[in-house]
């Protein structure tokens, strides 16, 4: 059964390099925003009007609101137009974080969200998706192909390049499996700091007892960097400690509004991150990572 990979220009870069590692051909969705800010969205299709039976949809969910409207228009049409089984490779996940209740009538938006991508598509490859209180991709996605990788083994291989004998530092206890999964790969000395949140914009960050940082080269590592605020607490804190050196890698790059600022003016030298998210950080490729889940998912039901 043949097969297409579909993408969104702004993603074009990171969508042609896993084509590319797939073997895969790989067509534009072609979309035109309406001065009322709906969208008109079209399918490459082929001389017959078709698409082929298997599609590969590459759509990363930051700023998800829009792009989840955009993948119910094209799973929803690609069906229609041929494709029999679609596969999302989303690298970042959206509304993971959103796993419990706090207050009364909040929406836990974890698993609603997981139930309709599961309705739009057969199978979801995705990276380092927050799952704080659940422990398997399932739970959330419950479909029959759902894949969880990690960019963390790619980011300790970048820097043990970038900074030999580093120590790995986690902002806060939801940091410690990609801590110790990076870790793992050279060998690095590794701590995790504890952290408690009392809003978007005020943490509060501990060091983690024991752990001497005088005199290091120190690297926070983490799943996400969002507002920015907890690598900078931490920052000073390593700082004050000793650490002669602090840099940022990451693997979702979200940096919303003046983060990427915010980091900078704290004296964080380098901030790293995957292509998971379209960022002037990005200094790892996920092609390599995210190709052999899709290849075997192509070779289902040959």
């Amino acid at each position: 059964m043949s097969a297409l990979l579909l993408y969104f220009e702004e993603e074009q870069a990171p969508a042609l390099r896993l084509a590319d590692a797939c073997g895969l051909p790989a067509a534009c969705v072609e979309r035109h925003r309406f001065p009322d800010a709906e969208m008109r969205l079209k399918l490459p299709v082929n001389a017959d009007g078709q698409l082929p039976g298997r599609v590969v949809i590459y759509r990363s969910l930051d700023k998800p609101n829009d792009k989840l409207v955009e993948l119910l228009l094209v799973s929803q049409e690609a069906r229609k137009l041929g494709a029999q089984k679609i596969l999302l490779v989303a690298p970042y996940l959206a509304y993971m974080r959103q796993d419990i209740a706090f207050q009364p009538g909040e929406i836990v938006s974890q698993k609603i969200i997981g139930r309709f991508l599961s309705e739009l598509v057969d199978g979801l490859i995705t990276v380092d998706p927050h799952l704080h209180r659940i422990s398997k991709l399932e739970e959330a996605f419950p479909g029959s192909y759902a894949i969880s990788l990690s960019g963390a083994p790619m980011l300790a291989e970048l820097i043990a390049k970038e900074r030999p004998g580093a120590m790995l530092m986690g902002p806060d206890g939801e940091s410690a499996q990609w801590i110790a999964s990076a870790a793992a790969v050279c060998g690095f000395d590794h701590g995790v700091c504890s952290k408690v949140r009392h809003g978007d914009h005020d943490v509060r960050i501990t060091l983690p007892a024991g752990v001497s940082v005088r005199g290091r080269q120190v690297v926070l590592l983490d799943d996400m960097a969002s507002s920015g605020r907890t690598l900078v607490e931490a920052s000073k804190l390593l700082k004050a400690a000793g650490a002669c050196s602090v840099d940022v890698a990451v693997t979702h790059a979200l940096f919303a509004a003046d983060a990427l600022d915010v980091i900078r003016a704290a004296g964080i030298e380098h901030v790293w991150s995957t292509d998971s998210v379209t960022h002037a950080s990005n200094a790892v490729a996920l092609a390599s990572k995210l190709t052999p889940a899709v290849q075997a998912w192509l070779r289902q039901g040959r």
